[in-house]
């Protein structure tokens, strides 16, 4: 899923620590945790320490979105509103067919994850605008991560190791973009 959460490291991650007020460093370990669980108890959002759309939006980090197939919550059942199908907040196989079909229908890389570019196209989403895609393209202090290993995801867990690289992204998901392609 689009979600940041223990073990993970890269320009995402320092952004949601800037946000965050700890340390930002770009590596999500203990206090980075502590503080999203701080942060979503405060916001009345479900406390799991990780960080996902529906936080991110709560943060008004609204360039670090990513809506894909597995995730769910209100900036899914959102989506799939602006979509015009039926909207019970989980990202399964027909909302990813809809947002192919809007991304095609739009100009943009129908990969069927729905991102800060795709969702500023999508009428619900006015918080999400030319200057977020902007936000969401690597800043210079952030381009160190790209030369960084990636982990490699075994179902929901992060082991160690190096996944395939994935050819350069101007998006800060970039990468991890690219573990679900």
């Amino acid at each position: 899923m689009s979600i940041l959460k223990k073990g993970l490291t890269g320009a995402p991650v320092k952004r949601l620590q800037e946000k965050l007020g700890v340390d930002a460093d770009g590596i999500f370990g203990a206090g980075t945790e502590k503080a999203v669980r701080d942060f979503q108890q405060s916001a009345g959002l479900s406390v799991d320490g990780i960080a996902g759309p529906d936080t991110f939006t709560a943060l008004g980090l609204h360039e670090l979105v990513l809506l894909r197939q597995g995730s769910r919550g209100d900036a899914v059942k959102k989506l799939q509103e602006g979509l015009g199908i039926g909207a019970d907040g989980i990202f399964g196989a027909g909302t990813a067919a809809a947002v192919k079909e809007f991304q095609s229908a739009n100009s943009l890389d129908a990969d069927g994850m729905a991102g800060p570019e795709t969702l500023a196209k999508i009428g619900s989403f006015t918080e999400i605008n030319a200057e977020t895609v902007q936000k969401a393209a690597v800043q210079p202090d952030e381009a160190h991560f790209e030369s960084e290993p990636l982990p490699e995801l075994k179902g929901s867990q992060v082991v160690a190791g190096n996944a395939v690289e994935v050819p350069e992204e101007k998006s800060v998901w970039g990468k991890v973009k690219g573990w679900f392609s």
